[in-house]
């Protein structure tokens, strides 16, 4: 689903976030909320853009996010369990098409979910949804690891 177009705007977004991000993020909240607001206004597909903490075995909670109130607690199941399970990002064309999904607002119809790792454990997951269909393909997955990278000084 990544274009060329989708992908020029996503380094044009690394760009911009490593500015912002980069020697003036305090901590990892203000740097994760600062690339939700980034990629949740410039991406006008973007429906709910947050991050999704590790807090326990089979748990996360919500952490910095832009969109529509989000699901507090997610236990169990789900597109970022399944990312945390794997260690690997998960892109969902049609939400109702993955088992377990955790409908947290019924306007969400496509989801790309990726791991942040420190070391080789998952301490977090970026979840983006979109309230429309195959918004998210495998060429989302490397434009949006590389500004997750822009995290691994504050893990």
């Amino acid at each position: 689903m990544a274009d060329e177009k989708r992908l020029a705007r996503y380094e044009r977004l690394y760009t911009q976030l490593d500015g912002l991000i980069k020697g003036k993020s305090p901590d990892r909240v203000a740097a994760m909320a600062t690339i939700c607001a980034v990629l949740h206004h410039k991406m006008n597909h973007h429906f709910w853009t947050g991050f999704y903490l590790v807090a326990g075995e089979n748990e996360l909670h919500v952490g910095p996010y832009q969109g529509p109130v989000a699901c507090q607690v997610l236990r169990e199941r789900g597109v970022c369990l399944h990312a945390v399970q794997t260690r690997q990002p998960v892109v969902v064309p049609d939400v109702e098409q993955f088992p377990g999904h955790i409908a947290c607002d019924a306007r969400s119809k496509s989801e790309i979910a990726l791991p942040v790792m420190r070391g080789g454990r998952v301490v977090a997951v970026l979840d983006i949804d979109s309230d429309r269909l195959y918004q998210f393909g495998e060429g989302d997955v490397a434009p949006l690891n590389k500004i997750l990278e822009l995290l691994q000084p504050f893990l």
